[in-house]
């Protein structure tokens, strides 16, 4: 029989994001955590080649794994606007026990002989500096996928995600990490082009 925790993996593409939001073009969590584990694995890969000196060192392909799975537990919970989820303390930490509890239904679900491996992923130990540096990563990854999200939906017209780009843009800014602005700089203005733009500029 079965474990079904692929299946329910696989339902990630039901889960939509910006709940409270109009948008042009919905986004759902299958969708969003492969451009966050895109984007975290660059800012791993940019931190090795150009900002190692001084920071702990993480591993981009463990970044990538940490960003795949960190909204996994939200096929259960579903996705709890921003503004909701983070209204006060009190709702911050009492979220983030239901997201622990539900990755603990999800590890249920999960063959034996792979448990470790997947509580690694869903559960990370945030105790161990390697891996809260690799969370971070993840969390900025995530923010600059939310502003990517802001930046489609302004171009499409839709003003509805104007002033949440600005919060989004200055949270990211907010982030002591040099990879996360050298990202900022050199990488973000390209999401602004159209595809044209994007295919003369490739032509040699």
């Amino acid at each position: 029989m079965g474990r079904h925790f692929f299946a329910m993996l696989h339902r990630m593409r039901y889960i939509n994001r910006w709940g409270l939001m109009r948008n042009t073009q919905s986004e759902n969590i299958t969708e969003h955590s492969l451009e966050v584990a895109v984007i975290a694995h660059a800012l791993a890969e940019i931190r090795q080649a150009n900002h190692a000196s001084g920071q702990i060192p993480v591993d981009p392909a463990r970044v990538a794994l940490l960003a795949i799975f960190h909204d996994a537990s939200e096929i259960l919970t579903g996705d709890l606007p921003t503004p909701v989820k983070y209204y006060n303390p009190a709702i911050q930490e009492a979220y983030k026990k239901v997201e622990a509890t539900a990755s603990e239904q999800l590890l249920k679900l999960v063959p034996e002989t792979l448990q470790d491996a997947y509580r690694a992923l869903l559960l990370p130990d945030r105790s161990d500096p390697a891996t809260d540096e690799a969370m971070r990563l993840v969390k900025a990854a995530d923010r600059i996928s939310a502003l990517i999200k802001c930046i489609d939906e302004e171009k499409a017209g839709n003003r509805e995600f104007r002033r949440a780009r600005d919060t989004i843009e200055a949270s990211i800014h907010a982030i002591d990490l040099p990879e996360v602005l050298q990202f900022m700089e050199q990488e973000l203005p390209s999401f602004w082009q159209s595809l044209d733009e994007l295919s003369n500029s490739a032509l040699p």
